[in-house]
């Protein structure tokens, strides 16, 4: 029985993918380069591996400025973000779980202070039972570490909570956890390998909760 739905936050709850990949390939295109989006996938649903300032300061070389580079791209990324609001359908998802009695978690590798604050901002910071970030655990996504911290800190079984994912990353650590998983990919990540997802959906607008716990029992 389904007891918790727990979120990703960056792309699922506030498209934030797409100003984090447009804020430095703007920059890459000013040096004259492309950044690979391969190369950026991998990086999607976590906060390790690829680095694109480590990336851009090897192909530009000598005279690359990484720190004035880094706090220029993240200033335009915070613009971009700031414009945003809550993806489609994730406010109904809200109040239907709430409806319902189920608990409401949110697992994501980013900051604390980056998802509470968004959290805030959106007016939504007050539904969740749980939000574990990357300085909850030892390992952030892929690795299972953030989906186990927050179905037990909201007192379920991974088995009885279903994860809200938009990327490889985020979808493996869910289901390396235990979890169901459901793929919601926005127009970065819908061209991802997301087959590991237990359901596929468009949208949380387009297939409201209750239909997809039908689809989810199905499965």
């Amino acid at each position: 029985m389904i007891r918790a739905l727990v979120f990703d936050f960056d792309g699922l709850i506030l498209e934030t993918e797409t100003p984090a990949y447009q804020s430095w390939a703007e920059i890459f295109h000013e040096h004259g380069r492309q950044l690979p989006m391969d190369l950026w996938h991998g990086y999607v649903g976590s906060d390790t591996g690829f680095d694109p300032a480590g990336h851009l300061a090897a192909l530009v070389g000598e005279g690359f400025d990484r720190d004035a580079t880094q706090t220029r791209r993240d200033a335009r990324k915070n613009e971009l973000i700031a414009a945003l609001d809550v993806m489609a359908g994730v406010r109904d998802y809200i109040a239907d779980a709430e409806r319902l009695g189920f608990r409401l978690g949110v697992a994501s590798s980013s900051s604390r202070g980056w998802v509470l604050g968004h959290l805030e901002r959106l007016g939504i910071g007050a539904h969740w039972g749980a939000v574990r970030t990357r300085e909850d655990v030892a390992r952030t996504k892929p690795a299972p570490d953030l989906y186990l911290a927050t179905v037990k800190a909201l007192g379920v079984a991974p088995r009885e909570s279903v994860a809200f994912e938009d990327s490889t990353n985020g979808i493996t650590a869910a289901k390396a956890a235990g979890l169901w998983c459901v793929a919601v990919p926005n127009a970065l990540t819908a061209g991802m390998d997301l087959s590991q997802a237990d359901v596929r959906v468009a949208s949380l607008a387009e297939t409201p909760l209750e239909r997809l716990l039908a689809v989810l029992s199905a499965v």
